[in-house]
């Protein structure tokens, strides 16, 4: 039966040189409290010392909450950390640029789905997830620092063809959160946006002797919860720490309690904020014009998931299923703040199972950021020289979806002045995102399904990948070439012999033409 602990209590469990885990995205499933009691245990007495990190997702507000609190302890509290994504935790990605502690950035189903591999004793997990990207061992396995000397990674050949292969390891630690404990330590969900790998890291941790503690907010009454309601029993948990401040228990990193995000109510759509009209609503408005009846599609954060509500704001939210990579489907995702989480969702699906559908190829469509593209169609969204990031779901979304579309501004910092039915550049920028060659590989061109289209829409131009070419298709209506988009490239692209004028219609206030592509 789980004990109840405080947060110092339970982290003084934590053994010197433990390999720890956490899950969930945001703030959901982070233990807030717990993790702030390891950072002051650890600057008042020593320990626990040399831990070595394990997350899925993003883990924090991209402030002060989230696994950053285990960076403000300094060095030596953790030595190793590796994570999908590690760009919101700023105190210990500045210990990762300063080479205080190795650091690894892997694709989030690897992760998340690795926990279940370990949980049943089986020797790792084998995919073709990461090939030709970063985290192939011959282009870096996922090394983020100088200092990062771990093999996590491994390039094998099963039946004539090129796997790679993420090895089980020890899980001494599982610091988790729900909603609800109790009497037996039974925790639920109810009030949380994400069911996430909790449960595959908890049996992963118990199923290696280690210990499995979990934060809740709530306690019940033993026989009280709703059997169906019990995402980790209590038999995997050791112990449960019942929080004491409400600002350890926030469902996203900006809402301590959105109802519409874990189904208690279903939000009216017209509460949805629309975008504003400028170059970003541009962009999502040509992306939207690539979807069609019936997609299921997934949205990537930022303006990728800005496209949602261009569907809604167009009426055609029936037309098309959204999913997230943490387990949402239908409804609405939301942006940052709230990413990872949806208003009014149909289903949410356990992190591992999604990425069971993504890795299977059950998506029709994604639209998904822009960071740096090179001449041959690579992006890197995971690493921008001292600016450790990761690829979060990238590499799984982008391995195996037929239709693949890449969104962001042509150069970063430009101004500009829309409407009339096209667009003007007032004020040129000078972050170049068209560049010769990427730093890292994390969408890779060459790796790509010959069948799988591939499209980098910008506010300017869209282009598309033929041939193994980046390829302008379109340009924005009052542009030219020669004066607005080839001398903020860093490569010369190949131009379509039929290029086309994108539709002037978008570039108005108001639209209301979205029908006739999603409907064609």
């Amino acid at each position: 039966m789980a004990k109840f602990v405080t947060a110092r209590e339970a982290a003084a469990l934590i053994p010197d040189h433990s390999t720890i885990a956490v899950a969930g995205m945001g703030l959901s499933g982070w233990a807030e409290e717990v993790g702030c009691a390891i950072r002051d245990n650890f600057k008042e007495t020593g320990h626990p010392c040399d831990l070595t990190l394990r997350q899925g997702s993003a883990m924090g507000d991209w402030r002060t909450r989230g696994v950053t609190v285990l960076g403000e302890a300094g060095e030596g509290l953790i030595t190793r950390w590796s994570g999908a994504h590690v760009g919101s935790a700023f105190a210990l990605r500045e210990l990762a640029v300063q080479n205080k502690l190795q650091c690894h950035c892997l694709p989030q189903g690897a992760i998340v789905n690795l926990w279940r591999e370990i949980a049943a004793g089986r020797p790792g997990l084998y995919t073709k997830v990461g090939l030709g990207t970063f985290v192939d061992p011959r282009m870096g396995g996922g090394k983020m620092n100088q200092c990062t000397t771990d093999e996590l990674v491994k390039l094998v050949e099963v039946n004539g063809e090129e796997y790679l292969f993420y090895p089980s390891f020890k899980l001494d630690v599982a610091v988790l959160r729900g909603t609800t404990a109790d009497e037996n330590g039974n925790i639920s969900f109810e009030h949380e946006s994400v069911i996430n790998e909790g449960l595959a890291v908890a049996t992963a941790a118990h199923n290696s002797g280690g210990i499995v503690i979990v934060q809740v907010e709530y306690t019940a009454k033993a026989g009280t919860l709703k059997p169906k309601d019990v995402k980790i029993p209590g038999i995997l948990v050791d112990y449960v720490v019942v929080a004491t401040d409400k600002r350890a228990c926030w469902q996203t990193e900006g809402e301590y309690y959105e109802p519409a995000f874990n189904g208690d109510i279903r939000k009216p759509m017209n509460a949805i904020t629309p975008l504003p009209f400028d170059e970003r609503k541009i962009i999502t408005r040509r992306c939207a014009m690539e979807l069609r009846k019936g997609a299921i599609l997934n949205l990537g954060v930022g303006m990728p998931a800005d496209t949602a509500k261009i569907v809604a704001e167009e009426g055609y939210l029936e037309y098309i299923t959204m999913t997230t990579e943490s387990g949402m489907v239908g409804g609405i995702p939301a942006a940052l703040p709230n990413f990872g989480s949806a208003y009014n969702p149909e289903a949410i699906v356990e992190h591992g199972s999604m990425f069971d559908m993504i890795d299977g190829g059950f998506l029709t469509a994604t639209i998904l950021g822009i960071g740096e593209i090179d001449q041959y169609g690579n992006n890197n969204v995971s690493k921008f020289g001292p600016r450790l990031t990761g690829p979060g779901g990238f590499i799984n979304i982008t391995r195996t979806t037929p239709k693949v579309i890449f969104c962001g501004t042509l150069v970063g910092k430009a101004e500009y002045e829309v409407g009339n039915g096209k667009i003007t550049v007032t004020k040129e920028g000078h972050i170049r995102k068209f560049v010769k060659n990427v730093e890292q590989i994390t969408y890779s061109a060459q790796y790509k399904d010959p069948r799988q289209e591939v499209l980098y829409i910008t506010e300017r131009c869209v282009m598309k990948l033929i041939d193994g070419k980046l390829t302008i298709v379109e340009i924005a209506p009052g542009l030219t070439l020669e004066k607005d988009i080839l001398p903020v490239m860093d490569f010369v692209p190949a131009v379509a012999d039929d290029l086309k004028v994108m539709d002037p219609a978008i570039f108005n206030e108001t639209w209301g033409g979205l029908g006739q592509y999603i409907e064609a």
